[in-house]
């Protein structure tokens, strides 16, 4: 009798831990889910993502679409070895996609677009 009180209990346990993770991995995998983003590149461009953008003065008109932006902070590759990350207190980042380079500072408050460069 003892072993079947232990099953059963062991059972209640297993059904709530697997609904736990049916529920929990169904928001990781949702459009709307949980972002988890464990790789320098992604922390970064999610930093950015979350911030408002401004545009730089010496930015030609032509680049002045959020669009384009957004394409750069969510399929970009950042080039740390480019981007100064210890200024204060904006960091500059170079973020590169297809043969086109951003330069882009990024404050506490803000992101700034400076320049946009073919690689």
């Amino acid at each position: 009798m003892a072993f079947l009180r232990r099953l059963g209990w062991y059972l209640v346990g297993l059904s709530i831990g697997i609904v736990f993770l049916v529920f929990f991995l169904k928001k990781k995998s949702g459009e709307e889910g949980i972002d988890f983003c464990y790789f320098p590149n992604c922390r970064v461009l999610k930093d950015m993502r979350s911030k408002p953008l401004t545009f730089g003065e010496a930015l030609p008109e032509k680049y002045r679409d959020t669009l384009f932006v957004k394409s750069f902070l969510t399929d970009g590759d950042v080039d740390f070895g480019k981007s100064d990350t210890k200024s204060e207190p904006c960091k500059t980042y170079y973020i590169e996609k297809d043969t086109r380079v951003l330069k882009v500072k990024n404050c506490p408050d803000k992101l700034i677009l400076e320049t946009v460069s073919e690689n």
